[in-house]
């Protein structure tokens, strides 16, 4: 059922920001009086899911999700149609109209797409505000993983600054960290100040790492369900026990807990339950991961105070749009690392199903309007890089024309789009392959 609704939140976001993207073209191309053929969600190859014709234009739906497509009469796209382009121009024909036109045609989807994503952004903050958690509110220190404290972070480390700068909000950090390269974050650990120095080579570990850090936070676990295969439960534990000890030790933090059933995961381990009043001492076996097939709520609120700015509707139209821009940034500042050597972010890339993964298990449309604006975001960057076949490919080809007065030959733009699309279809395979891969190493 989880992965059923996290599918359908990237489903209806893909298929609304594609709408979008396309509509952006079709608007311009209606503005200067083209004729646009074909205006598909997804992509039809060889048929359709379906297809209705209002005027000169056809609209449909494919049924290959790698994106969309508007058909421009006079122009070299995904369609190929070679025939057309052998015939004497139109003038409402994309070939005939002036390079500033062209070039509009062409940015209109990616315009739309990043006026998209600021109005999503304007309208979450009007509706929901901004929580987030003040780091100096993390008052436990962090949850440090195995990378983490290799590279130099302990369990409790109290963060105050990366390169000295405070930062406000605690899930910034890691970003902060990976985007602005930082060379050393400063903590507090027993009490005392020190550093934490950051080299190259662990700006590219942490890229590949989900959860570097985490939230400690106290321990106590009241059994809320039971996996498939729970050694918990077929060794007697119950709904509603709370545990207590673990091999008679107690724990302040959760952290310990697991450090505790890591280090015994291949012996026999009593747990000392609390039932009704009652304890218990119930023996079991771990998973060979160290796992007991349960799972528990563990409620924030009750342990660290959250903050939330609140806006007008006056006030949440600039803050979107400064949402909007920092989004922007922070992903091109991403960008450029995936083809750094050093940092092999290319390593990190993903595909569907790494997109998917990030909405949320359980429909929450608040999170889902917020995914929904930074793919729009992706949605407009990857389309606007010089690649033939992308819209920024064709924005290149029009920009020179601008500059030298010369129309690039339209059997040189025929190749240059085939090269393209073997180019971005290797991309899509690479990063899927990255996704199967991730899931077999797991």
């Amino acid at each position: 059922m989880t992965i059923l609704i996290k599918a359908a939140q990237f489903f209806l976001s893909l298929s609304l920001l594609i709408i979008i993207h396309e509509m952006g073209h079709f608007i311009f191309a209606r503005i200067f009086k083209c004729r646009v053929e074909k205006f598909y969600l997804f992509f039809d190859a060889g048929f359709s899911l379906f297809k209705t014709k209002k005027g000169e234009t056809e609209y449909g739906i494919g049924w290959l999700p790698l994106g969309g497509y508007v058909k421009i009469a006079g122009m070299i796209d995904e369609s190929m149609d070679r025939e057309q382009m052998k015939k004497t121009p139109q003038p409402w024909e994309f070939r005939s109209k002036k390079t500033y036109q062209r070039l509009l045609i062409m940015v209109g989807g990616v315009l739309m797409n990043f006026i998209a994503a600021l109005v999503i952004y304007i309208g979450v903050l009007f509706t929901w505000g901004e929580e987030y958690l003040p780091a100096e509110n993390a008052k436990f220190g962090i949850d440090a993983s195995e990378t983490a404290e290799e590279i130099g972070f302990r369990d409790g480390d109290k963060i105050l600054s990366v390169d000295n700068m405070p930062i406000d909000d605690f899930y910034d950090i890691v970003p902060t960290i990976v985007l602005e390269k930082a060379e050393n974050v400063q903590v507090e650990r027993n009490g005392k100040k020190t550093d934490v120095w950051i080299g190259e080579n662990d700006i590219a570990v942490m890229m590949k790492t989900k959860n570097l850090i985490g939230l400690r936070v106290p321990f106590k676990i009241v059994v809320d369900a039971f996996a498939k295969e729970s050694p918990a439960k077929e060794a007697g534990m119950l709904k509603g026990d709370e545990i207590l000890k673990v091999n008679g030790k107690e724990f302040q933090y959760y952290d310990q807990f697991v450090a505790e059933l890591k280090e015994n995961k291949e012996d026999e381990i009593t747990f000392t339950v609390l039932r009704d009043g009652v304890t218990h001492d119930i023996p079991l076996r771990l998973t060979d991961d160290g796992m007991m097939g349960i799972s528990w709520q563990n409620n924030f609120s009750e342990h660290f105070e959250f903050k939330t700015i609140e806006y007008g509707f006056w006030e949440s139209i600039p803050a979107g749009i400064a949402k909007g821009y920092e989004t922007s940034v922070d992903y091109l500042k991403q960008f450029k690392l995936i083809f750094n050597r050093k940092t092999k972010g290319y390593e990190s890339l993903g595909g569907f199903i790494t997109i998917g993964s990030i909405f949320p298990s359980q429909w929450n449309w608040h999170a889902f309007w917020n995914m929904t604006a930074f793919l729009s975001i992706i949605l407009a960057i990857m389309n606007i890089l010089p690649i033939p076949a992308l819209d920024g490919g064709h924005v290149m080809f029009v920009l020179y024309e601008m500059i030298t007065g010369r129309k690039p030959n339209e059997k040189f733009l025929e190749y240059a789009q085939i090269i393209g699309l073997v180019l971005l279809l290797m991309l899509v395979l690479y990063a899927n392959l990255n996704d199967v891969l991730r899931l077999f190493n797991k």
